[in-house]
């Protein structure tokens, strides 16, 4: 069957590449401690993913949240708050008992957006508007109605034909988090045939603007992220990573099938299936496949990215395997096998299906 424009949608290369590094967990080894820092030109929150020398496509990246308009006051008070910070307990028992201490809210979510950064529903979010943006045909501007991503994300409407306002503060939350939280690397990243090295500073996307139905509801995008639950209804933003992807040469195509609905009742850090299709989409820019269709990954760095951490190996792979099958099953694998060697050192070799996930 010939494979025609509309059924996929490209996605910047330079953004798969940073993007599973960019989203690390709280129990990644790779993860250093949050800092505060000051400098000339403001006051931030960084976070930072070291690299891993033995694979390139394990690069460095800092995420940063600018804190604009701070006060004195309000710096030495953040840096009250932020000595309450428990990473240890926020990796072993979870992040909101790890800063259960720290008792003012928008501090807290400050927190948890970077924390949380970047995680499967926030990169579901994403992969949504680069589809919005192949149809809308506006370059990197993309418009959308609040309710219909809600809608795509797979949650249930209320009585009334809306979202709980759980869900509606949550997806504002998460467009903030992409909004403001910058991403700093300087690594070699592959262009084309070639290997090139600059510092990069972007978001993954800027909030250009918000429209709310109902006017004289008073609604501030940054309040509404910092200390309430409300959500504006439509959003106007810019994919700052968007450079043209069908122009640069440099993407992957996605299937417009992609599945992007959030399962009832789960955490979003327990959807392994999108976290492996991203890696998988982010190896397929770091490495050259064979034949276009096979890829060969260490297992050791698939169970890191997919955030397989814990010690208990057979628990480990059971998800790994079920996860494959997933992917089987919507047809972006079409087969994968563990390759002979050493344990430590083991390969998986996927085949994949260039109708659901091409490398340009």
């Amino acid at each position: 069957m010939t494979q025609t424009i509309s059924d996929t949608f490209p996605v910047d290369g330079q953004l798969l590449m940073v993007l599973p590094r960019a989203g690390a967990s709280v129990r990644n080894p790779d993860l250093q401690f949050p800092i505060l820092r000051s400098d000339d030109d403001g006051y931030y929150l960084e976070m930072r993913v070291e690299a891993d020398p033995k694979d390139p496509a394990e690069v460095a990246v800092t995420r940063r949240v600018p804190l604009e308009d701070l006060s004195n006051e309000e710096w030495e008070d953040l840096k009250t708050q932020y000595a309450l910070l428990d990473l240890k307990t926020c990796t072993h028992q979870g992040i909101s008992k790890g800063l259960e201490k720290i008792q003012d809210r928008k501090i807290q979510r400050l927190f948890v957006a970077l924390l949380t950064f970047l995680n499967p529903r926030q990169v579901s979010i994403v992969l949504y508007l680069y589809k919005l943006a192949a149809q809308q045909g506006n370059g990197p501007l993309v418009q959308f109605r609040s309710n219909d991503l809600l809608e795509s994300l797979g949650y249930t409407r209320t009585k009334d034909g809306g979202f709980p306002a759980k869900l509606r503060s949550q997806l504002n939350r998460d467009l903030v988090a992409l909004h403001r939280t910058e991403l700093i690397f300087a690594q070699s990243l592959r262009k084309g045939d070639s290997m090139g090295a600059k510092v990069t500073i972007k978001s993954v996307l800027r909030i250009r603007g918000y429209e709310v139905d109902n006017v004289p509801r008073d609604f501030d995008l940054a309040k509404a992220a910092d200390y309430t639950y409300e959500l504006a209804d439509a959003y106007s933003v810019a994919l700052e990573f968007f450079d043209g992807p069908s122009r640069t040469g440099d993407y992957v195509l996605f299937a417009n099938t992609l599945d992007i609905t959030q399962k009832l009742g789960s955490n979003a850090k327990s959807d392994y299936k999108t976290k492996l299709l991203v890696y998988i989409a982010s190896r397929l820019k770091w490495d050259k496949p064979e034949d276009g269709q096979y890829l060969s990954i260490s297992k050791q760095y698939l169970f890191k990215n997919m955030d397989l951490l814990g010690s208990n190996s057979s628990r480990n792979n059971q998800i790994f395997w079920r996860t494959v099958d997933e992917l089987k099953q919507e047809d972006y694998i079409l087969g994968a096998q563990e390759l002979p060697g050493k344990r430590r050192s083991a390969l998986i070799q996927f085949q994949l299906n260039p109708d659901k996930l091409k490398n340009s």
